[in-house]
């Protein structure tokens, strides 16, 4: 077989719009050196007007083609370029083959990569105006029992619909349930996409062809049409203490599943929305989602008013510490056994790597429990005071060493369950004592069979939470990860589930903003009723989420999927009121980089869980940076990280790409990253700047590699196209920002192009960037104005840098001082960009932070250089 690597635009695997029917489409065949004279042929086999197929052959381009970065070059390989305009009035399907004579058999893509089918399709925005309002059009065999209502969609150029089924009541304290068909998705869709509850606490990806075919239940499914259409489908819980939940038929439909806790009959909701892009689509669902949740719920209730008056009190500088700072995590780190001792001693060599951290986890294993059984699901909670052998002098003297010792830590936080511990209160307790409890029939299914445990009732939930949180708040802690939540939705029994679910999870909410400010991780809460429950509504502050199951530093296998799980997940809990956070990871690991890289672009929380002395410190550096006032900081883009392609699955060859953004409009910098998650597969792809989230077509951007860093030439995206090719081995990554360009008319030079890049070096560098303007200042000079939140090494591109010289056409100053020459100099990696040492500057200088805690630098050009 000959050895090749091939790559498209547009790409295999996946949807691309495209504004009108003309477009040129490229192939990159990457061939053995000694094999690179052959006469090769490259052909596109694609669906044609008619819905035949046909063969289009492609000509060698030697006129260029994209720049390729090639993170994994291989020198023993030749890169061919073939390319064909293309025409086209309707949705098109293809597929790749090639050989390198005419007598050669053809080899095609999917048989050899197995690669699906690429699909071309025109964005019309008219389109949907035009289009039935009759959901049966669109779902056929639509189930006539289902109640079908239009509703008002808050998204543009979509359509809504609500769908209804009535369920009974629940009857001898067991839950009453509906299954029955919906309809078959435009007859049969191209290409689906699910969310399902992949285990009782987390949701997970799903991806298929026609038939619909789901293993598990699904809270969100999308699909997509033959003709570029999305339909999604969103099951609505909360209201009424009814779960409703999507699965599929054997004949290809998609089913109704609902479950009632309730006392009375009631009904499940299902919210349908129709658009042309998927974005649009979700967001048409989810915001009418909220809009039914706000209506079901009573405003004016005692605890909405105890929330809207506890909210008022979280300020925005808490949110910056929590959100910020790099945290440690001691789970993965210190193990099961945590002592006071391992947890000192943990910080102590952070401290000694000159790790600084801001916040700290004490994770599980700090609570004083009564092992009783078999394993820690068992093992009841017996009081507040951490555990007396680990902890001999209690929970307060390790937080008052650690704080003595390390006043960086701003932050420490302590993990429990929701409902106590894994298996709740202990009953012959101090705690079981001191508050009304009551014994529960459990359904788990992460369990065999139904156990009973002990739990506060409801009459004492509130009490109990509040004298928990000002016990810990008495011992210095000021923060909270509350785990196992999904226990409420395992209760079997209907009353315990209706009185107990909410309950606890307002009072829970309640105390975490009364003593801590909402300073709180939610973890393994991603469930229906708990979604709907508490992160979706807008009325009280976000929460932090735990946004996938757990980092396994063990399971090789498990680290890409755990990437591609939480770049999915988002696209529906970006509509949450909520911070995604995408779990600790390890630096001193073999994916460690891979890892990192995702974090950065996720928009969430970083936290390591190192064991002990074994860091890698200069990724650390990649991820952080320090402020003026020596705090370590993470750069947090403002715009959640998340795939752009809903419908790839993880099976398929193809690069995973994270998209995400920064800043405002026009100013702001997008990123997309890109991962190599399959085992064993070199992967090529061809990158638009349209894949870039947020890209404004009426600028131009310069887009620089943050593992090459080289700067490529100025781009236009005028319209999907061929831009830059990505060469990636196996756990291989690189992330991309498109930085905007400034353009400025120099009498002597012409055009002189500048942007400004943020901290390079640092994975999304340009998320420290807080504001920025470029201006002709009078003196005739190109004038840069930007302030940063951390010290680093400033990247400005410049496109006339390589004939100015540093000495005579650039100037710098930081807090209006001008900084030591040899703090500015020409990057190694791309000629075109000017690095300026701020944060050796800043030493050397002996400057201080201002009230500010930024970094002000102005930057001088003289583009009238000689």
């Amino acid at each position: 077989m000959v050895d090749v690597i091939i790559s498209s635009f547009p790409p295999l695997g996946r949807l691309t719009k495209i504004d009108d029917g003309d477009f040129q489409f490229k192939v990159l065949l990457g061939v053995s050196n000694d094999l690179a004279e052959d006469p090769w042929e490259v052909a596109v086999w694609h669906s044609s007007t008619d819905g035949s197929w046909i063969e289009t052959p492609l000509s060698p381009d030697t006129t260029g083609h994209p720049l390729v970065l090639f993170v994994a070059p291989k020198s023993s390989y030749t890169q061919l370029c073939f390319s064909a305009h293309f025409t086209i009035s309707s949705l098109m399907k293809f597929t790749l083959k090639y050989r390198n004579s005419h007598d050669q058999s053809w080899r095609w893509s999917q048989s050899i990569f197995g690669s699906t089918d690429g699909v071309v399709s025109i964005n019309s925005m008219n389109a949907l105006a035009t289009a039935s309002t009759n959901l049966s059009d669109i779902i056929h065999q639509l189930n006539p029992v289902l109640r079908v209502s239009p509703a008002a969609s808050q998204t543009l150029n979509t359509q809504l619909w609500t769908l209804q089924a009535s369920v009974g009541s629940c009857e001898n304290d067991r839950p009453a349930y509906v299954d029955m068909d919906i309809g078959i998705p435009w007859g049969g869709a191209l290409r689906y996409f699910a969310l399902v509850r992949s285990s009782t606490p987390w949701l997970g990806p799903r991806h298929g062809t026609s038939p619909f075919n789901l293993d598990q239940d699904a809270i969100m499914c999308s699909f997509l049409s033959d003709e570029g259409k999305h339909l999604v489908l969103l099951g609505v819980s909360g209201p009424d203490n009814v779960t409703t939940l999507l699965r599929s038929s054997d004949s290809g439909a998609v089913k109704l599943h609902i479950r009632s806790d309730e006392n009375a009959g009631s009904s499940g909701l299902v919210l349908a929305a129709v658009g042309n892009d998927f974005e649009s689509t979700i967001a048409a669902v989810m915001y009418h989602a909220r809009t039914v949740i706000f209506a079901a719920s009573n405003s004016q209730d005692e605890l909405s008013e105890e929330f809207s008056k506890l909210s008022l009190d979280v300020k925005p500088e808490w949110y910056e510490n929590w959100y910020d700072g790099l945290g440690y995590c001691t789970w993965d780190a210190l193990g099961q056994e945590l002592t006071e001792e391992k947890v000192v001693n943990a910080v102590q060599l952070l401290a000694n790597n000159h790790i600084n951290i801001s916040s700290l986890i004490i994770d599980d294993n700090w609570q004083n429990v009564d092992y009783q059984g078999e394993q820690s699901y068992d093992y009841g909670w017996k009081g507040f005071e951490a555990e007396p052998k680990a902890f001999p002098s209690g929970l307060k003297d390790t937080v008052s060493r650690i704080r003595s010792t390390h006043p960086s830590i701003e932050n420490i936080t302590v993990w429990h369950a929701l409902l106590g511990y894994w298996g709740g209160i202990s009953p012959n307790s101090s705690l079981a004592e001191s508050y009304k409890t009551e014994r529960v029939d459990i359904e788990d299914p992460r369990i065999t069979g139904t156990r009973t445990i002990t739990v506060i009732a409801k009459e004492d939930v509130g009490k109990f939470y509040n004298d928990f949180y000002r016990f810990l708040s008495d011992c210095g802690i000021d923060g909270v990860k509350t785990d196992a939540q999904y226990m409420v939705d395992t209760l079997a029994s209907s009353r315990p589930r209706r009185e107990l679910t909410e309950t606890y999870l307002d009072s829970w909410m309640i105390s975490a903003l009364r003593y801590f400010s909402l300073r709180a991780i939610s973890c393994m809460s991603q469930v229906p009723r708990i979604m709907f429950h508490q992160q979706l509504p807008r009325n009280r502050s976000p929460l932090v989420v735990r946004n996938s199951p757990d980092y396994y530093p063990e399971l090789v296998n498990a680290q890409s999927w755990h990437i591609f799980a939480n770049a999915y997940s988002t696209l529906l809990t970006q509509h949450l009121n909520i911070l995604p956070d995408w779990d600790m990871f390890q630096t001193k690991h073999p994916c460690g980089e891979f890892q990192a890289a995702a974090r950065c672009l996720s928009g969430g929380p970083i936290y390591i869980s190192d064991v002990p002395g074994r860091h890698d410190v200069n990724l650390i550096n990649q991820i952080t940076g320090k402020t003026p006032r020596g705090k370590t900081v993470i750069f947090r883009p403002s715009v959640l990280g998340k795939t752009i392609d809903p419908y790839t699955s993880f099976d398929e060859p193809v690069v995973l790409k994270i998209g995400s953004y920064h800043g405002r409009a026009e100013t702001g910098t997008p990123f997309l990253g890109v991962f190599n998650i399959t085992r064993e597969l070199l992967l090529r792809e061809i990158i638009s700047l349209t894949d870039f989230p947020g890209i404004d077509s009426s600028l131009e951007y310069v887009v620089r590699s943050h593992r090459s860093g080289f700067v490529m030439p100025i781009l236009k995206p005028n319209r999907p196209t061929a831009d830059f090719g990505v060469s990636l081995n196996v756990g291989e990554y690189d992330i991309f920002t498109a930085f905007p360009v400034t353009k400025f008319n120099s009498e002597t030079n012409g055009k002189v192009h500048v942007a400004n890049l943020g901290l390079i070096g640092k994975m999304t560098g340009a998320a420290a960037i807080t504001s920025y303007q470029f201006a002709l200042h009078h003196t005739d000079k190109a004038f840069l104005d930007t302030r940063l939140k951390a010290l680093g090494v400033l990247g400005v591109y410049v496109s006339g840098l390589p004939d100015m010289s540093i000495e005579r056409d650039c100037m710098v100053t930081i807090q209006g001082e001008p900084i030591p020459p040899h703090t500015v100099t020409i990057n190694k990696d791309s000629e075109h960009v000017l690095n300026i040492d701020i944060e050796t500057a800043w030493k050397e200088m002996g400057l201080e932070a201002g009230w500010a805690n930024e970094v002000e630098v102005k930057v001088y050009l003289d583009i009238e250089y000689p």
